[in-house]
């Protein structure tokens, strides 16, 4: 059990310091030397150096450090350290990749390259129960003390910090500091909730048994029935509920068409499916000490 343990924290360390390094190269090839600012401690720190010429990577340091400090009570030691690792490793790489050659000068590709490589770093430390602290762990500290949600004041924060942006630098790069963390941020859903493309599916049928059997055999999918009633007729009805990936849905059509032309088939995302016959769920430890 401890071996596991260790094993575990020594894998959420490798990701978070992996996705630090990844968060810098995106920092040092596209956004820093293209005066696109970013969202949270790193946006700000951006800025100072700008107007004081200080390092960012010191800046993200000394920033993080007393919100960290604040914030430790509120998000738990396990958590805490993790972060901690997080902004010491982000400072350090930032600091180690300044000297990255810039890889394009065009306003457009740089916000949103650096919004990919950035969010996949980013995603990459927040699949491994880390963070990069900052405004992160002071929305956790303002949520507890004003009452406002985790969502609102991180909001409000980047508002603030692209306000001072159009500032400092122009509009037109605050703008496409947007687009930046807009890019950023869809690459953090797809790195945390993976990219299996799979499908929940939802079919009432007066056949539900027929059609369960087939895809049962023909797909060998579980499948689930949900009991149901008409609001109109009051009836009974036989509810299938099923996962599938999205190569599978023309084949489920085919046998729920077969079966009863009259059938009614909903179809929606699944962004994330563990269990039997697709990914097995990580045992984690618990998120506080």
């Amino acid at each position: 059990m401890r071996a596991r343990l260790v094993w575990q924290e020594v894998r959420h360390a490798t990701g978070i310091i992996l996705g630090s390094v990844l968060v810098a190269l995106g920092l040092s090839a596209f956004i820093v030397p293209n005066r696109i600012v970013d969202g949270g401690v790193t946006g700000l720190s951006i800025l100072i150096h700008y107007l004081t010429g200080l390092p960012i990577g010191w800046l993200i340091l000394a920033i993080n450090l007393p919100i960290f400090l604040a914030g430790i009570r509120f998000v738990g030691w396990r958590f805490g350290l993790r972060s901690l690792l997080g902004v010491v490793a982000i400072s350090l790489a930032v600091e180690a990749t300044k000297h990255v050659p810039t890889v394009t000068h065009d306003l457009l590709l740089a916000s949103v390259f650096g919004g990919i490589v950035e969010g996949l770093g980013m995603g990459l430390v927040l699949r491994s129960q880390g963070s990069l602290g900052g405004t992160d762990i002071l929305a956790v500290v303002f949520s507890h003390l004003l009452g406002f949600t985790l969502g609102e004041l991180l909001l409000g924060i980047d508002v603030l910090i692209i306000s001072a942006a159009a500032l400092v630098f122009d509009v037109e790069r605050a703008m496409y500091a947007l687009i930046t963390m807009f890019v950023a941020s869809r690459l953090v859903d797809a790195v945390q909730e993976g990219l299996n493309h799979t499908k929940t599916v939802v079919i009432i049928s007066d056949q539900a048994e027929a059609i369960a059997r087939r895809i049962l055999t023909d797909l060998e999918r579980g499948v689930t029935f949900l009991n149901g009633e008409g609001a109109y007729s009051g009836e009974p009805k036989r509810v299938i509920w099923t996962v599938i990936t999205r190569a599978e849905i023309a084949r489920v059509k085919a046998i729920v068409s077969e079966l009863d032309h009259d059938a009614f088939v909903t179809v929606s995302n699944a962004h994330e499916v563990m269990g039997e016959g697709f990914k097995r769920p990580t045992r984690v430890g618990p998120a506080r000490p």
